[in-house]
């Protein structure tokens, strides 16, 4: 079997390592990004990755940049045949993508050349997209513009989460990228140029991303909702300060004539009806500042809103 050097650092990428480890592939080394603060202590926390690799015992690699002429030489020494990226979160020198005599692959959350880049799952969401996919690519100098090898395509329902679609996601790679890596053992793995149209980039997420902007159609809002539940949450500021709202549904707006960012009606047992650019959001979960997450129910019932309230992004 093929000797992998795995870099990967995020749960998604876990997915992966894990799927090759349970498939027996020998994995020679683990390259994941160096331990974050986390938490109001700022304690350094662990990659999900790290956390299987030291479960399994496997040589671990925090380089804080793996373009280091001594870190590649030191990755080189590990003796693998194919390097699998994964999420990693630094951008592969030339020198770093022939560690390995059969090159570097990579699983990427989207259909190429459509969301290039950092968040391709929100990105997907936030413009309505009905459909994605997974595609394992082989890795060059450029943000995701290898040649594609395999690609597997999903729906996207009209309310999945971004957390929904990316666990959904992490096993669909996963099972993509043991078929990648059979197929390149036994020397027929495709090599498909990506083509020159159709071309979109996933930028990373900012926080201007996660504000409300009530003169939006309530479809794109919802779609906004959706794709950053559950990190890092769209938010609005309302009466009591800023308010998360965790899911919502698209209704038609009683009150037309409503400025966006209105409370217009108050669906019991449902939520609260919000007026936007074109139609009303139902508001249906929210978290207010400093507290747990609530269904908006709770959040009405404890003075939170009523019709006339006025949030504003």
């Amino acid at each position: 079997m093929l000797k992998i050097l795995f870099m990967g650092t995020p749960d998604f990428a876990a997915t992966s390592l894990k799927a090759l480890l349970q498939a027996g592939y020998p994995v020679v080394g683990v390259v994941t990004q160096p331990d974050q603060p986390a938490g109001r202590g700022g304690k350094l926390r662990p990659s999900p990755v790290k956390e299987v690799a030291l479960a399994h015992g496997l040589p671990l690699f925090q380089p804080r940049r793996l373009r280091r002429p001594e870190v590649v030489a030191q990755l080189k020494e590990l003796g693998s045949d194919l390097t699998v990226v994964v999420a990693y979160g630094q951008i592969l020198s030339k020198e770093a993508l022939a560690i390995s005599p059969l090159g570097s692959v990579n699983v990427h959350a989207s259909l190429l050349p459509r969301w290039r880049g950092a968040a391709p799952i929100q990105r997907a969401i936030m413009a309505g997209d009905t459909e994605t996919g997974v595609c394992t690519m082989w890795m060059d100098e450029g943000m995701d513009t290898g040649d594609v090898c395999l690609t597997a395509r999903i729906p996207i329902g009209p309310d999945d989460t971004g957390g929904e679609l990316h666990d959904r996601l992490a096993q669909l790679g996963a099972e993509l990228l043991l078929e990648t890596v059979r197929r390149i053992e036994a020397g027929d793995a495709p090599r498909i140029p990506q083509p020159a149209h159709g071309v979109t980039y996933a930028a990373k997420l900012e926080r201007s991303d996660e504000l409300i902007d009530w003169s939006r159609p309530a479809r794109d809002l919802h779609n906004q909702v959706r794709a950053l539940n559950p990190w890092p949450g769209a938010y609005t500021t309302g009466p009591k300060g800023t308010l998360k709202i965790w899911r919502t549904s698209v209704v038609p707006n009683p009150r037309p004539d409503a400025e966006p960012g209105t409370v217009v009606e108050l669906v019991k047992r449902e939520g609260f009806v919000v007026a936007t650019g074109d139609g009303g959001l139902l508001v249906r979960e929210v978290q207010p500042a400093g507290k747990g997450r609530m269904d908006a129910q709770s959040f009405v019932n404890g003075g939170g809103a009523r019709v006339g309230t006025r949030f504003s992004g």
